[in-house]
């Protein structure tokens, strides 16, 4: 007896999933179709939402100037300074504070105080001390990222093993040995899951500075292109930002697990 050609040796059809990976490209597929119908149907104005293919239009009209390119570059420069500024700073404070009861204890009322604080409420702040430079979004942008960081290096401090903590003490390591040593291989997996909430929240913090403040970067040709009117440049800069948004996830992802391929968490991920 042999097997239906289309069956599976039982009969039955077989069934084929589309592969993960292509879930991802059909839902983008399926929303610029959205966005391309819509306003072409009549439901939206055009003067509110243009098609998909306008917006595209409008985009390599953009790429087309130099004025866009100094923007990007301004918005990932201050991106990054900031990211990096909030990075090195959290993981220093999270350590030495995690590391000392003492200072941990003394310090949680105002890490929880601070903390809450929205970074957009800084705005006038950074306005006062710094007009619209660039040092007044970083300064939105690393205060926002530094305590997505913090918080996690102390919960990896906070994670290490009593038993290994003690027996460092007791061959009497130096404190930077055991920082390298105990604490810092626990606490790294935390420390880049702060990392990598700190680059989103990084990114929304630099454009939102950048269309309030008006320093310079892609929120500030927003800002401009909406105020005179040009809502098809408007949505092609809003595309930029949501396609950096992407680059910035998939390649922080990319960091976290080279950093950590020796976590069982990534060694499994790879496996599957």
């Amino acid at each position: 007896m042999t097997a239906d050609a289309t069956g599976d040796g039982r009969g039955g059809r077989r069934h084929r999933s589309v592969p993960a990976w292509a879930l991802g490209p059909v839902g983008l597929a399926g929303l610029m179709a959205v966005v391309e119908l819509v306003p072409r149907t009549g439901l939206v104005r055009e003067r509110f939402l243009p098609p998909f293919s306008t917006m595209v239009s409008a985009l390599a009209d953009e790429a087309g100037t130099g004025g866009f390119w100094r923007a990007l570059l301004e918005t990932l420069r201050g991106w990054a300074i900031g990211l990096v500024i909030a990075t090195v700073a959290g993981v220093v404070l999270g350590i030495l504070i995690g590391g000392l009861p003492g200072v941990r204890a003394a310090m949680t009322s105002t890490i929880e105080f601070l903390r809450p604080i929205p970074s957009v409420a800084l705005i006038p702040l950074a306005v006062l001390l710094y007009g619209t430079a660039m040092r007044s979004t970083l300064l939105l942008v690393v205060y926002a990222s530094f305590w997505q960081v913090l918080v996690q290096v102390l919960y990896g401090v906070r994670d290490v093993d009593p038993v290994a903590r003690e027996t460092a003490r007791s061959y009497r390591f130096r404190p930077l040995t055991q920082v390298r040593t105990v604490i810092w291989p626990t606490a790294l997996p935390y420390a880049m899951t702060g990392f990598r909430l700190g680059a989103a929240v990084a990114l929304i913090l630099e454009i939102t500075g950048e269309l309030v403040i008006g320093s310079p970067g892609l929120g500030k040709r927003i800002a401009v292109a909406q105020s005179s009117d040009a809502v098809p440049t408007m949505y092609a800069l809003v595309i930029v930002v949501g396609l950096i948004g992407v680059v910035v996830n998939v390649g922080v992802r990319a960091v976290e697990r080279r950093v950590l391929r020796w976590h069982p968490s990534v060694r499994r991920e790879v496996v599957s």
